[in-house]
């Protein structure tokens, strides 16, 4: 039984083959790929990618997978894998089931860092975790894809240490969807060096001073044997956003929608004139609290953003977060009247946070719902069907609806993909050759 955790680790990495894949995981991170695949190519019309284009890969609409504890898995994963499948000589061929084993042991290790820390179960405050784990992700999905041994493995989670990390600070800004793009590229960059023969802490995940300078509580232990491994993925799924916006707003939206069908019958419009107060009862997450965003990065951040533009419209869609319509006067005079309350079970954890929201008229009556569990969230999943078509909207907008198809029957039918370069041939040759490492 090995003692260091940094050692279980590279392990793992080194040692899961496609045998240890399961159909559930099989299954979970297709949709996980096909979803990334999609919000990349919507998010290469974006301002941020025009400006980020010549280094780095962006999630920058906050429209990609989440998971719990709180962190993106797939953007800092994909990206790497694709850019590997397009350098790396076409012989020997990649399959389908490589790319998914790489992707998965990508995932995995993000998961399993997350679990040694109490503070990592919450929504950050300090670190955006996919800067943190995501980079390690990286790291180790390079690793196996480029069929590292146990010991460079080792280091590049070493090296990877080095490159992670950014502060929560900058969430809300042009520079947030940075840090899935850095995480991607520094984590492959990792793999390259210790291909070199660049060497690292052999310990650094298990030290206080190393990985543990991330987290709180941080508490961590060597992973089981192979034979007993299993995947976090085959637990504990992902949740798929239905627009952009931090997730947390999520649970907003569907409160308001719910609160909506009491004020608007038919096709009538909000009585926002007859509104006195809207009371919102959430977790305290302080940079989702926004009252008043004057950027669409701000807007994807705002508990009252969100409220208010579906109280407004209904619905939250892609446009909602276009300068015009977060500006509208009738969006900042319902904004005046929004007030938060943050009741003491309301912890901030996407697994157990609730929205409660409540709307009292000029004349005192007050309607008031609750949305414990949205549509997307992984206690209540989108359906292929729902899931397969948020793709088709987010890639047709780059895309063929001919090459939109075929890439859905692609990924859809991955684990008996023979050759990889197929995948890669039909993504540049639908696009610029940037795109498939530069827009998830």
């Amino acid at each position: 039984m090995l003692k260091s955790v940094t050692e279980s680790f590279a392990r793992v990495i080194h040692g899961l083959t496609v045998e240890h894949l399961t159909d559930h995981v099989i299954q979970r991170s297709k949709r996980m790929i096909l979803d990334t695949l999609g919000v990349g190519f919507l998010g290469t019309n974006t301002e941020v990618f025009h400006k980020a284009s010549e280094y780095s890969k962006i999630h920058s609409m906050d429209f990609d997978d989440t998971w719990h504890p709180a962190t993106h898995p797939s953007g800092a994963v994909l990206p790497v894998l694709v850019a590997l499948s397009e350098a790396l000589p076409p012989s020997p061929k990649c399959s389908g089931l490589d790319l998914l084993l790489a992707f998965n042991v990508g995932i995995e290790v993000q998961g399993q860092l997350l679990r040694f820390s109490k503070e990592a179960s919450d929504i950050p405050k300090r670190f955006h975790p996919p800067s943190v784990v995501g980079t390690l992700g990286s790291a180790a999905a390079a690793s196996k894809f480029l069929g590292l041994s146990m010991t460079k493995c080792r280091e590049a989670l070493a090296i990877a240490v080095s490159h992670a990390g950014a502060p929560i600070a900058n969430a809300a800004t042009q520079t947030k969807p940075l840090h899935i793009g850095n995480a991607a590229r520094l984590g492959m960059e990792a793999a390259f060096l210790a291909m070199l023969g660049l060497q690292g802490n052999k310990q650094v995940l298990d030290m206080q001073t190393g990985f543990g300078a991330f987290y709180a509580n941080y508490s961590p232990t060597v992973l089981p044997n192979l034979d007993a491994h299993t995947w976090l993925l085959d637990q504990q799924d992902v949740a798929f956003k239905r627009f952009p916006a931090h997730l947390a707003t999520h649970w907003v939206a569907d409160a308001a929608a719910s609160v909506r069908k009491h004020l608007v019958t038919d096709r009538a419009l909000l009585p926002i004139d007859r509104i006195a107060r809207i009371l919102l009862r959430i977790p305290d997450v302080q940079y989702v609290n926004r009252p008043f965003p004057d950027s669409e990065h701000e807007a994807r951040h705002s508990f009252q953003y969100v409220a208010c533009a579906t109280l407004l419209d209904g619905g939250i869609t892609v446009p909602s977060f276009h300068k015009c319509q977060i500006n509208r006067s009738q969006v900042r005079e319902l904004l005046s009247k929004v007030e938060l309350e943050h009741p003491q079970d309301n912890l901030p954890s996407f697994n157990t946070l609730y929205c409660e929201m409540s709307v009292t008229l000029n004349d005192g009556t007050t309607f008031t719902e609750r949305s414990d569990t949205f549509y997307g969230h992984w206690r209540k999943p989108l359906s292929q069907e729902d899931l397969q078509q948020k793709f088709r909207d987010n890639a047709s907008s780059v895309l063929s609806c001919d090459t939109v198809e075929r890439l859905t029957e692609i990924v859809e039918n991955l684990e008996d993909l023979e050759d990889c370069s197929v995948l890669i041939t039909l993504l540049k040759g639908s696009t610029s050759p940037e795109l498939v490492s530069k827009s998830i």
